[in-house]
């Protein structure tokens, strides 16, 4: 069916799946050139109901955290433009004539066709009950949705969500997230039914729970009943139960919108959804259906888009005339991250011997602590007919591709936790070159070797670009790592291309043995040119932060090192989502007066923050604005405090029990250490964040053994545990040295940290550098206890050394202007600004804009608002150079957009605005 001519197609709806057709038909050549009118090609009209372009409904949540909704546009104007696409929002068509070949739309338009794309996706099944139309309750499938429930809940205070499938827990997450009290109703007996089974559901139910959400499964929704003015109140349940309710949003499934096909005479399916064959053809030739409208050949209504890109593919295929791809079926394994739950299914995880089948094996790992669940289920020949993964679906990359097949390894290898005997998965080389290794996109292993073959690929960035793999949900990113390093690519010891030799614990000795001062000189004398970028800039000023008091240097913002940090280094605080910061003071040990506490509690209501007790045991303070840090470090340094650091690599905070002071078993002044142990190591720039934790007898309340340093009172002393850590990868820490005396303990902790700070590669934690370093803690007493290396005294002399040079961080910005200035909103004119740092300004017509200059005093301008975010927070990313180009990174993300340009490099479809540079002397903003 190829266009010879110029044909017009009619893409009714413009959701996910249908944008992907019309990508999908760019690619292959089929539309027509803007620039040939008449010339052979697909001229595409769509017809769209939603009053906005196509957009990522996966990611609608993520609107309820932050982002903006333009973030979410899967088009862009330059698109559909230049492939000749006339798209109509918010004119949906409302008739179909099959005979005619002609769609009429809500306007009266008639738009003729030679072929029609039905692509109308879904809409939300309301359960027919009492009530259900009431003010106050909501569907939960657009962003009109999204901005109707986000105004209401401003005055509500408890919501419940009918239906707790995959919709209605990211349903809940968003109440939540709207700071409601929130219930899930779920008519099933577990939570989500479809996806889990009853091992997998009650994990789910624990940690959501856990979180404050309180769930019902086994009952329905029976009423909604509204108060005098017609507004949700109460909602009945099939038991009688009833609960208080402001807001309901039904989410208890979609249908198939399948009226325009219905109307036309065109078959569709006993439970809904436009019949179509292989080719995802209707019963009329010129007429196709892709996406949550169809009921494919196979019986099914496919609610995944990855199903509907296949689909999509497929009637692309059709119509650039090849006809090569067809649909009989697709893989509907997912993997979601659900109110903070990993969750994860993949083949038939339901398949039991049923209806006569295959008798079946389970293999199933449980940890309830924990509220992980994972099971494999095994064939009679041993192959993987699917699984279910909750809690922790680390293993969903290796294992989904394998479905159908027998696993490469013993299947306790992908359940055990990481660490433990025997869970050492095989890697891609175990994959068959047919793999699905990408179920979004539909790309196997051999289609991702083949790239890396054909175009020298070295890192998972080309491999996006190359092949779309890993642009969906992400899901397959490791496995994609994996191919990479089975197709024998090295990965660079270096940092980046700055510095593709050198590795971090490198540099740090060439800058200590050499008395290297500056990046500068670093980079002229060891670099490989460029500029810098978001990898080595924040190592760099890492390391001369370390050795400070060796080279002679100040404050981490002195100078040239204030162009090297990152955001949060840069302003001595946590950056947030929306751009604003949180703020951390130090409270060493947990110990807090009275007096400060007020403080704190009067700090925060001053400045209108959000204050919230840390599991470091100590107070983070939310919601504050660049401008406002200096005035709210002043206050809290006048109540007695000083920089938490929390924003730094370097030691967070030291956790106590009560210890000997109140607790009957205590058998050590914990509290005293802890205090002790945070004074002495303050300030102390490392690898990665330091956490230590010190418990004052054998029970443990100060959980100090998942810390990079753990301290146990005992009848003999202290005993030392080092390299442990919570997070995604728990581990507990090893024991280094028994029954130690106060003054034999700080000397092994000062030769631990500071070999850890020589040794250490960028972002490594304690325990992944114990794992790399080799020989265990075995290696660390024959270095630090033994002394076979000889650096014993000198370790314990260079933490002296930093002891005596620490000076408070938030402290020295106040006494200094220059450093002051950074923290004003806007830069009074580009003769303010410093080489290679940004600064945000207001032009005269009011746009914000992050102006950069670089070393040779080029000036550059683009817009400062985060496309990926929404935030206002471009002006402070790291401004370096990518094979050449001159980038800034975004301070949240990491992605790296070209300054001339404005395109972003990482996602070709994302660009910030380019502006015009001002001209010297800006006024500041009002």
């Amino acid at each position: 069916m190829a266009a010879q001519r110029t044909q017009t197609l009619v893409l009714i709806g413009h959701g996910m799946v249908g944008h992907r057709l019309l990508e999908a038909l760019a690619e292959r050549g089929a539309l027509v050139d803007p620039e040939v009118p008449d010339g052979p090609g697909w001229r595409v009209t769509v017809l769209a109901e939603e009053d906005v372009p196509a957009y990522d409904r996966v990611r609608l949540s993520s609107v309820f955290t932050g982002t903006a909704p333009d973030q979410l546009g899967l088009s862009t104007p330059e698109f559909l433009a230049g492939h000749g696409i006339d798209l109509r929002l918010g004119d949906p068509a409302e008739h179909l004539d099959t005979a005619a070949r002609t769609v009429t739309t809500t306007s009266g338009a008639v738009v003729p066709y030679d072929a029609l794309v039905l692509a109308t996706g879904s809409y939300p099944f309301v359960p027919p009950i009492p009530g259900a139309d009431a003010t106050g309750c909501f569907t939960y499938r657009t962003l009109y949705d999204v901005d109707a429930l986000t105004s209401y809940a401003e005055r509500a205070r408890t919501g419940v969500v009918v239906g707790g499938g995959l919709l209605g827990l990211e349903a809940a997450g968003a109440l939540r997230t709207l700071g409601l009290t929130t219930h899930v109703v779920e008519f099933a007996p577990r939570l989500m039914p479809l996806q889990v089974d009853d091992g997998g559901a009650a994990a789910l139910r624990a940690t959501i729970e856990s979180m404050g959400v309180a769930v019902h499964t086994g009952v329905g929704a029976a009423e909604v009943e509204t108060d005098a003015e017609g507004r949700a109140c109460l909602l009945r349940l099939s038991d009688g139960r009833r609960l208080p309710v402001d807001v309901v949003v039904f989410s208890a499934g979609v249908r198939p919108r399948d009226r325009l096909a219905r109307e036309a005479g065109l078959a569709v399916g006993d439970r809904g959804g436009v019949a179509v064959d292989e080719r995802c053809r209707t019963t009329d030739p010129y007429v196709y259906a892709i996406g949550e409208c169809a009921q494919t050949s196979d019986g099914r209504v496919y609610g995944l888009v990855a199903p509907g890109y296949r689909m999509a593919e497929a009637v692309a295929d059709q119509l650039a005339g090849s006809g090569a791809t067809v649909f009989t079926g697709a893989d509907t394994s997912t993997r979601l991250k659900l109110l903070g739950a990993d969750v994860a299914s993949f083949g038939d995880p339901f398949a039991d011997g049923r209806d006569g089948g295959p008798r079946t094996t389970e293999i199933v790992f449980a940890d309830g602590r924990e509220g992980v669940y994972k099971k494999l289920l095994l064939g009679p020949e041993g192959q993987l007919l699917g699984g279910i993964l909750v809690g922790d679906a680390a293993a969903y990359g290796s294992l989904a591709p394998h479905a159908g097949r027998r696993l490469p390894g013993p299947p306790e290898a992908f359940l055990l936790p990481a660490g433990a005997a025997g869970a050492e998965p095989p890697g891609a080389g175990a994959l068959p070159e047919d793999a699905v290794v990408c179920s979004c996109h539909n790309v196997t292993k051999g289609a991702v070797a083949g790239a890396i073959a054909e175009h020298g690929l070295t890192d998972i960035g080309g491999v996006k670009r190359r092949t779309k793999a890993g642009t969906g949900c992400g899901g397959c990113v490791n496995t994609l790592q994996a191919v990479l390093d089975a197709a024998g690519v090295r990965r660079r010891k270096g940092l980046c291309e700055h510095f593709p030799e050198l590795s971090r614990p490198e540099l740090y000795e060439l800058v200590r043995t050499e008395h290297i001062r500056s990046y500068t000189e670093l980079a002229e004398r060891y670099g490989s040119g460029g500029a810098g970028c978001t990898v080595c800039k924040p190592v760099v000023a890492n390391v001369l932060g370390a050795l400070a008091p060796e080279l002679g240097l100040g404050h981490v913002l002195d100078g040239e090192q204030a162009a090297l940090q990152d955001s949060n280094d840069l302003f001595l605080a946590n950056l947030q989502k929306d751009g604003t910061y949180s703020v951390v003071p130090r409270v060493p040990g947990g110990e807090i007066t009275a007096e400060q506490l007020i403080a704190i509690g009067e700090v925060a209501r001053d400045h209108g923050l959000y204050s919230k007790i840390t599991g470091g045991q100590r107070i983070d303070l939310f919601g504050a604005r660049k401008e406002e840090l200096p005035a709210v470090w002043r206050r809290l340094i006048a109540a007695g405090f000083e920089s938490g650091q929390a924003y730094g690599k370097s030691l967070r905070t030291v956790k106590s029990c009560v210890g000997s002071r109140f607790c009957r078993f205590g058998q050590g002044d914990s509290v005293q250490l802890a205090i002790d142990l945070e004074l002495r190591y303050r300030g102390l720039r490392a690898p990665h964040k330091i956490k230590g934790g010190v418990s004052g007898c054998l029970r443990e309340c100060a959980e100090a053994r998942g810390k990079d340093i753990g301290v146990i009172a005992t009848a003999g002393g202290w005993n030392l545990y080092v390299c442990g850590n919570g997070g995604t990868d728990p581990r507990h820490a090893d024991l280094l040295a028994s029954d130690l005396s106060a003054a034999e303990l700080f000397a092994l902790i000062d030769r631990f940290l500071m070999y850890y700070v020589r040794t250490g590669e960028r972002l490594e934690r304690t325990s992944a550098w114990l794992e790399r370093i080799g020989g265990g803690t075995g290696h660390l007493r024959e270095v630090l206890i033994e002394d076979s290396l000889g650096i014993c005294a000198e370790l314990e002399a260079q933490m002296d050394r930093h002891v005596a040079a620490y000076r408070d961080e938030w402290r020295a910005v106040l006494d200094d202007p220059a450093a002051l200035a950074r923290f004003e909103p806007h830069v009074a004119g580009v003769e303010f600004l410093e080489p290679g740092r940004g600064r945000a300004a207001v032009l005269a017509d009011g746009t914000e804009a992050a102006l950069f200059r670089d070393g040779d005093g080029e000036v550059y301008a683009v817009g400062n608002r985060d496309p990926f975010s929404g935030a206002d927070v471009i002006a402070n990313g790291i401004m370096g150079s990518r094979d050449g180009v001159p980038v800034v990174a975004s301070p949240l993300h990491k992605q790296e957009f070209d300054l001339r340009t404005g395109l972003c490099l990482d996602d070709p479809a994302v660009s910030l605005p380019v502006l015009p540079v001002p001209a010297p002397s800006l006024p500041a903003r009002p």
